[in-house]
This record gives C-alpha cells, sequence and structure tokens, in this order.
C-alpha cells in the first residue's frame, strides 16, 4: 500500500500530462498500482469502527460489573481481583461457566481503566456516597465570651442531607477532626470529597494538587478521593454554598451559647438527624429516607480512628512558653524553660508532652489574629510553691478572686508554701477546677491549710459540696476500745 506522499506525487505528474507507464517509470511503481490510483477520485478518511466479536464472557459481564460495582464500597484489601473474579465464576458456575483467565483479565483491566478515566472530570450530576464540604463563618457564645467560629459543612448532594461541626479556624487538624467525626456518626466514609481551593487542606495550582501532611494521611487513612473546584467555579459545589446558608439561618439564629464547642458539636450532629426529617426540595422523599439509601453506597470506616494531632518541636522562652501561629503564647513549665519540647498540635486542644512522652499540660487551642497568652495553672502554682516569694506578682494571684487574693496575701511565707501544696495536690487528683472551689471554701470558713483545701476537694468531688456524706462503718467499735464503755458514758 502507498503512502499519502507517494500518492501526491502520481497525481501530480497526472496533472502535468504523464501517462501509466512515464509515472510508473519515474517513481520505480508497478504500473497497475499507479493506473488504480490515476482512476481513484475520493480521498475521503474513512471512519475506523473497531468490528465487535461476540465473546464467551458476554454471558457473564454483568455478573462481573455487580461485583466490581460493590467493591466500591468495600474497603480496598477486600475487593475482587480479576483472578479471584475468574476463582468465583469457577465455583459458582461449575459446569456452566467455560471462559479462561485472561479473558477475564483483560475484561476487568479495561473496565478499572474506564473507571479512572470517568474519575479525572468533575461531573455536575452527583452519584449517592460523593460529598462537598466548605467552612462558613458566624458568631457565638462560648464561656461567656462572644467570638467569631467556623463551621465545616459537609453535605451529600444525591440525598441533600449536611452536618456541621464548628471549630476556632480552618486548618487542617479542624478539617481532619471534623470529617472523622462526622464519618464515625454516619457510620461511612464518603467515597469523593469535593473541596474549595481555599480551606486548610490543600491548594490545586493548575493541574497540580498540594496536599497538606497531616491531611494527606487523614485521606489515606479512610480512603477517599478528593477534587477540588475549578478557579471561579462555585457552582461545581453549589449543594454545599447553599447549606452553609441554610446552616447559618437555622443554627446559628439565635446567637446560640454553649460551654465548649467540642460538646456543642455532639449536638450538631442530632439535630442534622432532626432536621432531615423534612422532604427534599425536588425528590419527593424526605432528606432521611435518601439519605439511608446512600449510606449503602458509603465505604466502611476503618478499623482503628485516626490520631488528628500535628507534632511540632517548638523552642520555650525563659519562663517556659512556646509561641504557635506567630502570635498565640503557651505555658509548659518553669523546669522547661529555654529547651525545646514536644508539642502536639489538636483541634481544640494543645498538648505539652515531658521529654520521655508523657502529657505535662493541656491548652485550649486559641486561634484569632490578636496576640493571646494561654497559661497552665498547675504547673503555674508548682512553681509558686517552690517559690511563695513570688506570689505578689504572679499570674494565678491576678486571676482569683478579691476575697482569695487578701486572703492568701495575709498569710506568712511559710503557710502560704504550705496552702499552694495544697492546691496542687488537689488539681493533680480531682482537677483544676476542684481545688479552686475547696480554696474558695476554705477561705470563707478561715480554714487555710493544705489538708483542709484537700479534704474539701474531696467533698467536692465524690459528694457535692453541701451534700450528705454515704453512710459508712460503724466506728463505736474505735471509741470503745480506745476510750472504754465507762468514760464513754461519762
Amino acid at each position: 500500500m502507498l503512502t499519502m506522499n507517494q500518492i501526491d506525487q502520481i497525481k501530480e505528474l497526472q496533472r502535468q500530462g504523464y501517462g501509466p507507464g512515464d509515472i510508473a517509470s519515474r517513481l520505480g511503481l508497478d504500473r497497475k498500482t499507479v493506473r488504480t490510483y490515476l482512476h481513484k477520485e475520493d480521498f475521503n478518511q474513512p471512519q475506523r469502527v473497531p468490528a465487535v466479536h461476540p465473546s464467551k464472557l458476554d454471558r457473564w459481564k454483568p455478573l462481573i460489573d455487580e461485583w466490581l460495582a460493590l467493591d466500591q464500597r468495600m474497603r480496598f484489601k477486600q475487593r475482587h481481583t480479576a483472578k479471584r473474579i475468574h476463582q468465583r465464576l469457577c465455583e459458582e458456575h461449575a459446569g456452566e461457566y467455560d471462559c479462561s483467565y485472561p479473558l477475564v483479565q483483560r475484561y476487568v483491566k479495561a473496565k478499572k481503566a474506564a473507571q479512572l478515566k470517568q474519575g479525572g472530570f468533575l461531573e455536575l450530576v452527583w452519584a449517592a456516597g460523593e460529598a462537598q464540604a466548605d467552612f462558613g463563618e458566624a458568631e457565638l457564645v462560648e464561656a461567656g465570651l462572644r467570638k467569631t467560629v467556623k463551621y465545616l459543612t459537609l453535605t451529600f448532594p444525591y440525598s441533600n442531607a449536611g452536618f456541621t461541626q464548628v471549630f476556632g479556624g480552618e486548618t487542617a487538624e479542624c478539617v481532619a477532626q471534623g470529617l472523622q467525626d462526622i464519618f464515625r456518626y454516619i457510620g461511612g466514609v464518603p467515597g469523593r470529597i469535593v473541596f474549595d481551593n481555599a480551606t486548610g487542606v490543600g491548594r490545586k495550582i493548575q493541574q497540580h494538587i498540594a496536599l497538606n501532611q497531616l491531611f494527606l494521611r487523614f485521606k489515606c487513612h479512610y480512603g477517599y478521593s478528593v477534587s477540588f473546584c475549578n478557579p471561579n467555579a462555585g457552582h461545581e459545589k453549589g449543594n454545599v454554598e447553599n447549606k452553609i446558608g441554610y446552616t447559618r439561618r437555622n443554627f446559628f439564629v439565635p446567637l446560640p451559647v454553649v460551654d465548649r464547642l467540642a460538646d456543642w458539636n455532639v449536638h450538631l450532629l442530632k439535630k442534622a438527624t432532626q432536621d432531615h426529617e423534612r422532604k427534599h426540595y425536588k425528590k419527593g422523599w424526605t432528606i432521611a429516607a435518601l439519605f439511608a439509601e446512600e449510606q449503602t453506597a458509603l465505604s466502611p470506616l476503618p478499623l482503628r480512628p485516626f490520631n488528628v494531632e500535628r507534632y511540632e518541636r517548638l523552642r520555650t522562652d525563659g519562663y517556659g512558653k512556646f509561641c504557635l501561629d506567630g502570635r498565640h503564647w503557651y505555658s509548659s513549665a518553669p523546669e522547661y524553660a529555654s529547651g525545646e519540647l514536644t508539642v502536639g498540635i489538636k483541634a481544640h486542644e494543645i498538648i505539652v508532652y515531658r521529654p520521655d512522652g508523657e502529657v505535662l499540660c493541656v491548652h485550649h487551642r486559641i486561634y484569632g489574629e490578636e496576640r493571646s497568652d494561654s497559661i497552665d495553672w498547675r504547673t503555674s502554682i508548682t512553681a509558686l510553691m517552690h517559690k511563695p516569694g513570688a506570689w505578689q506578682n504572679s499570674h494565678f494571684r491576678a486571676a482569683t478572686s478579691p476575697s482569695i487574693r487578701q486572703a492568701l496575701d495575709e498569710l506568712p511565707r511559710d503557710r502560704l508554701r504550705d496552702v499552694l501544696k495544697g492546691i496542687v495536690q488537689s488539681s493533680e487528683r480531682f482537677g483544676f477546677e476542684a481545688a479552686l472551689a475547696s480554696l474558695e471554701e476554705a477561705v470563707s470558713v478561715g480554714r487555710l491549710d493544705s489538708y483542709s483545701v484537700h479534704a474539701v476537694a474531696a467533698r467536692l468531688v465524690y459528694d457535692g459540696l453541701y451534700g450528705i456524706p454515704a453512710s459508712g462503718p460503724d466506728l463505736g467499735v474505735y471509741d470503745r476500745a480506745f476510750i472504754g464503755e465507762k468514760e464513754r458514758a461519762q
């Protein structure tokens, strides 16, 4: 068969008036071949349609497709391989199934390749088990302080179900913690989540996606795919944007008053489930019914939860404090001043570890643009116990009530050290809040010593400050043994 260049030379010589013999001689071609192309006038390229030949596997393809579809809801290690599909067909359809393994292998390989190609495009028709995620912003009152918070919303466009978790910021720790809590609540993992390009998990730059390392480990742990919206293409996640507005209007009005965000997040998950009893805006069924159907398309949870914690080695200053995010300062302990400590960074907490890996103290994580200081009172009081002369200028004194401040100011140094010792012991055993409450009570009754502070803290925890203690054993036997019946009668 001649090339198009050779055919073009033949037609060019034909236009110049040469006959078949001359053209064949000049180009070194066969005369019959030249004559064929001299008479050819149609050079349109025909569309090549691959011939479809029946295959012995055609009968079994629907069953194989069904197994591969079910695999999407299974953990990766529990999915069918081509070999396992072939073995299963041999076992379950012995006498009927007569295909070779290579035939199955080629079909499964082509099927999976087609699925990968489909995954490269952001479809606006959402399948069950696919989700969108983004942050909204609202205000609430936490522990008496009005503040601006960020709330992560995960929606499932197929059913229009949505779930919300609230945090102080939009960090990768917040995203991972929020998603994990939602996954555990709904009992499964979506196959794909579409994120906005501005969230803290990563960023899409042209065709390259750079993910935060903590979030990348979280993604691998739970085994879902991630897509990012294209720039200026908010319609690609319109469902979650609508849900963010709906959540603000219905869950943040009136202004919520909460003690701790982590506790309120548990309530928000239950509130979302109650909200799903309304009808879907288009499909006629309730969101709850549609989401129950959608849950069958979720992948199973991993055997172990993910520890949403990022570790950093941070240097402390002369007071044992370290800085995060360039503006938020946290205390460790005076003995770790001007050194390095391992710090665990979570969504709601900052955990300070001792060199041996034990927890030294835990801080509430602070967000925002303004400088802040967080002090662990237990380690601060321990330092005061060893240096009571620093009491007058200590942070702990400044934070106490006027009655406590006045009472402890009047104590001599040795008695002040004794009271601080009682606070440290009570705090270690019963918690700082109980220790502080016991100090208030000790001041009010005028019994300022370590034993009184510790005893009141124990009573506060076990029976309540004004509760009646549980009845114990009869102690009269000791009176009779040591005092005697006669003295006791007098």
